[in-house]
């Protein structure tokens, strides 16, 4: 399984869906409470449930790991762990995830230019007030976590989509022929 972890913007969401497209991955589809942005679907961005069917998961340990982010939880479920798939995380859940020792969990800690982060938020509309609340939440939530280890670190400010995409692909690749 690969994990995405990476403040808003830095390239998680794209570089998740030119791994699918591109190698066949499948996405990890994590559970929210909160509302869709424009164009997502349900079951395919996110598993998008109310606070009390999110609440009843909890209650039932269906999830590795959750967390309440920008005022909406968010909550990986233990039946989606597999290869060839891919999860977008914040910094606890990849904790969670690394505390399982599982070698063939491989994780990519992506780090982006704050300006360009900017940008990116604006060019998808994301509003203004939105876009200086995620700024400053990350400068705290995603620092890069010294108690976790992580297998690969990446700079997603400068080349496309699609070059971050075969990288992480290939980094994976050979990760997991390793441990052959």
């Amino acid at each position: 399984m690969i994990i995405l972890c990476g403040a808003s913007a830095s390239g998680k969401s794209e570089i998740c869906k030119s791994l699918c497209y591109n190698f066949g991955y499948v996405k990890f589809v994590t559970t929210t409470t909160r509302a869709k942005r424009v164009g997502e679907l349900d079951g395919v961005d996110y598993n998008f449930i109310s606070l009390e069917e999110f609440e009843n998961k909890i209650n039932n340990n269906e999830f590795i790991e959750y967390v309440c982010y920008n005022d909406n939880y968010y909550g990986t479920e233990k039946k989606s762990i597999g290869d060839n798939v891919v999860l977008i995380i914040e910094p606890n859940g990849l904790r969670k995830f690394m505390q399982l020792n599982d070698p063939r969990i491989i994780s990519f800690f992506l780090i982006c230019d704050e300006n360009v982060r900017k940008q990116r938020m604006i060019n998808r509309l994301d509003k203004k007030a939105d876009i200086e609340k995620r700024i400053k939440n990350d400068r705290i939530n995603f620092l890069i976590p010294e108690d976790t280890k992580l297998d690969f670190l990446i700079n997603t400010s400068e080349d496309s989509t699609l070059t971050y995409a075969q990288n992480i692909n290939e980094l994976y690749k050979n990760k997991l022929n390793s441990l052959k």
